[in-house]
């Protein structure tokens, strides 16, 4: 895929995330958890990469506080988790890994990254791993409607071998 279909396909992956920020998300205290982003992290580091995975997620996260729908918390979790996500899914060249590096980058490292944001910016008291059952959760659900969503488009040949680097590889799960 070349750079021009890659942000092309990156600002629409975003544009989704935006639209659907004020009509799927859980409020849990100070977060707002939103399991669409999860799913298209998964879906951004399958199809473009690593680092479009990355500005996704900030893209995303972004917008959505700009415009009121989302939380300070979406940068440290949603980064964090498009970030590793792409490092396991270059490394086992399966979504499985994607899915794994997800769940561990958003529900654990980018909940435990959240609690200086809620300390410094927001002046609020919280624990050090208070937001990791929802922020688990979350990604978990995100992640593997994100990876049903592959698999049924790998089956089907829909994509037509457009997974990043290497997509013959992700035929195994």
């Amino acid at each position: 895929m070349n750079k021009t279909k890659k942000m092309t396909t990156t600002a629409l992956l975003v544009s989704v995330g935006v639209i659907t920020s004020h009509l799927v998300y859980i409020p849990t205290g100070f977060a707002k958890v939103f399991p669409i982003q999860h799913f298209l992290n998964v879906l951004s580091v399958a199809l473009l990469g690593p680092y479009y995975a990355v500005v996704q997620a900030l893209l995303t996260s972004t917008i959505r506080n700009l415009l009121g729908t989302g939380s300070l918390l979406a940068f440290p979790g949603s980064i964090i988790g498009a970030f590793l996500a792409g490092v396991l899914y270059m490394k086992t060249k399966k979504l499985v890994g994607a899915v794994i590096g997800e769940v561990m980058g958003t529900g654990i490292i980018g909940a435990m990254a959240c609690y200086p944001v809620v300390r410094l910016f927001l002046g609020q008291d919280a624990a050090l791993f208070g937001f990791i059952p929802s922020f688990l959760v979350s990604s978990i659900v995100g992640s593997i409607l994100g990876w049903f969503l592959l698999k049924a488009f790998i089956k089907t040949n829909y994509l037509g071998g457009v997974l990043y680097e290497n997509s013959s590889n992700d035929r195994r799960f």
